[in-house]
């Protein structure tokens, strides 16, 4: 009898235990408009940073501080 669709111990062991790799939140050297900011979450949510600067964009046509976000970002995140 088959459970959880798995068909044996080892092979539920090696589904449950895949190792997650995430990038680290860092503006990059290449690639960047202004500030990298938007490359930097680009990379780090695997998106397109041209996607995330549109975004941005469309955001600041919104009220609230963006602007100041971004800026606070750009000190924030560390450059690679």
């Amino acid at each position: 009898m088959v459970k959880w669709g798995y068909r044996n111990f080892e092979e539920r062991e090696k589904t449950m235990s895949a190792p997650v790799t995430r990038r680290a939140l860092s503006r990059p050297r290449h690639g960047r408009m202004i500030g990298g900011v938007c490359a930097g979450l680009a990379q780090r949510f695997g998106m397109k940073p041209n996607t995330v600067r549109l975004l941005a964009v469309l955001s600041c046509l919104l009220p609230g501080p963006q602007f100041v976000a971004y800026l606070i970002l750009w000190a924030v995140i560390p450059s690679e």
